[in-house]
């Protein structure tokens, strides 16, 4: 029957829909709300803020991903600080974001992202895990759709972070991000007004 247009999030979301629904689908993020997320006046206390939402295998990943970063950080004297996702309040979330100087970020994938956008747009930079690969949700995976590569942030550019993906890449991605930090090399507010704020999506939506 006949469908009008099919908004997706992302453009990795648009390819693995285009061939079930071909032109119809379109690409539309939701803004950010750049004026409640911020850059903090207040002076940061800690160096990194971990952000975990590694929603499949967390067990698994603990062990192979998630300690090691941890143990990483604690050799080169970064001190951090870190949030679940699932655990939290907004407002823990932007405090925490306020203290830090930077986030590591652990996603399989996103459609948008809309955390580690509210990150940017705090103008805290991003090391990202990037993993590619397959989309993996339970609910489709492998049974019912195999699509890749997705990406666990889809919106971005090298005014951001940096990225890894997987352990093996972290210690040396960590080095010449934490020297990037040092130099002020990122602006990722400025990627956030330039490509994702409330009144850009609202004009793009119209």
């Amino acid at each position: 029957y006949p469908i009008g247009k099919v908004l997706v999030p992302g453009e990795w979301m648009r390819k693995m829909y285009e061939p079930y629904y071909g032109d119809a689908v379109m690409v539309w993020p939701v803004g950010i709300e750049t004026e409640k997320w911020q850059p903090s006046t207040v002076a940061k206390t800690s160096d990194i803020l971990i952000y975990d939402k590694v929603l499949g295998q967390h067990d698994e990943f603990e062990k192979s991903l998630i300690q090691p970063i941890r143990e990483e950080l604690k050799q080169r004297g970064l001190s951090f600080r870190e949030i679940r996702y699932g655990f939290y309040e907004e407002e823990d979330f932007q405090r925490m974001l306020a203290q830090c100087r930077a986030m590591v970020f652990l996603c399989g994938h996103e459609s948008q992202g809309i955390a580690y956008q509210q990150a940017l747009s705090c103008g805290v930079p991003i090391l990202a895990w990037d993993r590619g690969g397959y989309w993996q949700d339970p609910e489709f995976y492998p049974h019912r759709v195999k699509f890749g590569p997705v990406s666990s942030v889809p919106y971005w550019d090298e005014r951001c972070g940096m990225k890894f993906s997987d352990f093996a890449q972290f210690p040396g991605q960590l080095d010449k991000f934490w020297h990037g930090i040092e130099a002020d090399q990122f602006k990722p507010r400025d990627f956030i007004l330039e490509n994702l704020t409330l009144e850009k999506c609202a004009q793009a939506y119209v």
